[in-house]
C-alpha cells in the first residue's frame, strides 16, 4: 500500500530575497540583515549607465526596503550590508556613525611598501573638474586613517590587508596610491588592468545592541590568478 506524501498545505514559504535569476551570494542572513558578497562590476545603485544593480535585484518589501546600509564602488567586490527592516537600518547606521564597525579590505597592489606594516593618516577632499572628480589629499579635507599590512609579495606585486579606521570615499584606493603602491586595475589612481580593480571588502563586523554581524568574503578568481591557490578563501 502506497503512502501519500505529506501535505504542503499551510507551510509558509520564505519570501524571495532577489528577483528571479538575479540572486547574489549570501555571506550572512538573519530576520533583520543580509550581508552579500557583491561581485566586482556590479553597481550598488541603479543609474543611466548601471541599470543592473544590487538595489534593482532586491525584491521590495510591502512595508519598505530592503535598504543598503553602506556602499561599495562598482568595481570593488566583497561584503555589503543590507537592512531588511527600517528599524534595522537605523540601528546599523548608528553603529557606523559610532564606529562600532570593523571593515577589512584586501588589495593587490603594484610594488611593495617600504615597511611590512604601518598607518597612513592623510586627510582627503573631493576635487571636481569639468571632466570628472577624484579624491585628493588636502590639509582641509576630512580625516582619513588606514592601517596596512603586507600579507605576501610576488613578482613585483603585494597583497595588502587594509584596516580602514575611517570610511571616506575611495579611501583605500587613494591611500594605497599615496603609499606608492597603487591598487592593480585602478584607472583613477593607478593604471588599468584587464581584470579590473583588485580590491576586496574581505571582512565586515558590526556590533549592535541585539545582534552582532560578521562575515568574510572569499577570494575572487582574479586574486587567486595572481597569488595562486596558496591563498585560502
Amino acid at each position: 500500500m502506497k503512502t501519500k506524501p505529506p501535505s504542503l498545505t499551510g507551510i509558509k514559504k520564505s519570501p524571495a530575497l532577489f528577483r528571479a535569476g538575479q540572486d547574489l551570494p549570501l555571506l550572512y542572513t538573519s530576520p533583520h540583515y543580509l550581508i552579500i558578497n557583491k561581485p566586482s562590476g556590479l553597481a550598488v545603485h541603479p543609474g543611466p549607465r548601471t541599470p543592473d544593480s544590487v538595489e534593482t535585484r532586491l525584491v521590495p518589501h510591502p512595508r519598505g526596503g530592503p535598504w543598503l546600509v553602506h556602499r561599495l564602488d562598482r568595481d570593488t567586490s566583497g561584503c555589503l550590508l543590507i537592512a531588511r527592516r527600517k528599524t534595522a537600518l537605523i540601528a546599523a547606521q548608528n553603529a557606523f556613525t559610532q564606529r562600532h564597525v570593523h571593515k577589512t579590505y584586501w588589495a593587490i597592489v603594484n610594488g611593495r611598501p617600504p615597511n611590512e606594516e604601518g598607518t597612513l593618516t592623510v586627510p582627503l577632499k573631493k576635487h571636481t573638474t569639468p571632466t570628472g572628480w577624484r579624491m585628493i589629499s588636502d590639509p582641509e579635507g576630512d580625516h582619513a586613517e588606514t592601517h596596512w599590512r603586507v600579507l605576501t609579495h610576488k613578482d613585483g606585486k603585494s597583497l595588502l590587508e587594509l584596516d580602514l579606521k575611517t570610511g571616506r570615499t575611495h579611501q583605500a584606493r587613494i591611500h594605497c596610491a599615496i603609499l606608492g603602491t597603487p591598487i592593480l586595475g585602478d584607472n583613477v589612481y593607478g593604471q588599468q588592468h584587464s581584470h579590473g580593480l583588485h580590491l576586496l571588502a574581505r571582512g565586515l563586523t558590526v556590533t549592535l545592541p541585539e545582534e552582532n554581524l560578521t562575515a568574510q568574503a572569499p577570494l575572487p578568481e582574479h586574486f587567486l590568478a595572481i597569488f595562486d591557490h596558496t591563498l585560502h578563501a
